[in-house]
């Protein structure tokens, strides 16, 4: 795996801060720092924050269920990200857009798009506007929207492990995976070469846990979400 994420905490570095409305964050009330995700916390209650928005190509796997999907991407949006969303489900990726708001003019907030998965121009990320592209195309993605400049992360959503999506999981910077069934488990120790303490502790997650996996990374985490966050997305769960 080519991982340039290195670790899931303060130690890995931070983002640059990114200006973003006022009345956004108080929509999402995220908890985050100078533009990282928070995407958990630890044994002990700490932070666990990554930052995926960076001055690199970075490409992301998620191997779990639609709330943890949206809530990585609410996070980002919150942190000033653009972001891009190709599915072939767009009614559940909503929330998003209501989150955003609108503009003055009334129309929708430009800062999320929801589109088919089919090739579009993308905005052009900067440091100042990074971009999240999230890839919600099933099991067996196309990629459609490789991360190919800096300031670009691509998100792959995907429901379950597919034999077929090897390669890509392969070449992430970091994955993100909840509780897997069994043969599932074991795909993933194929995968990724995991010993078998690992592949069963993927069998044995709790609703609210998540394993963050990198090059020397395997970060057991629990999932936090605010009150606000749960208003617009429900209860912390597994599944869709």
């Amino acid at each position: 795996m080519s991982a340039r994420v290195h670790d899931v905490n303060k130690a890995m570095g931070v983002a640059p801060e990114f200006v973003v409305d006022p009345a956004l964050l108080d929509a999402i009330s995220p908890s985050g720092d100078r533009g990282g995700i928070v995407l958990g916390s630890g044994l002990q209650g700490e932070p666990l924050t990554v930052s995926a928005l960076r001055a690199a190509p970075t490409r992301i796997v998620l191997v779990g269920g639609m709330y943890l999907a949206r809530q990585v991407a609410m996070r980002a949006m919150a942190v000033g990200a653009w972001v891009v969303i190709a599915t072939g489900r767009p009614t559940a990726w909503h929330v998003l857009s209501n989150a955003a708001g609108q503009q003055p003019n009334g129309q929708p907030s430009p800062l999320v798009q929801i589109r088919r998965l089919s090739p579009v121009e993308l905005p052009r990320p900067s440091e100042d506007a990074p971009l999240l592209v999230v890839h919600d195309g099933g099991p067996t993605p196309q990629d459609l929207f490789p991360p190919r400049s800096p300031w670009q992360t691509t998100i792959y959503v995907l429901p379950y492990l597919h034999p077929q999506a090897g390669t890509l999981a392969n070449a992430a910077d970091l994955v993100l995976m909840q509780r897997l069934p069994a043969g599932q488990a074991e795909l993933a120790a194929r995968i990724w070469r995991l010993p078998p303490q690992m592949m069963r502790q993927l069998t044995t997650l709790k609703d609210d846990q998540i394993v963050a996996l990198g090059r020397n990374l395997w970060r057991p985490l629990r999932l936090v979400t605010t009150a606000k966050e749960q208003q617009l997305l429900g209860p912390i769960r597994r599944g869709d």
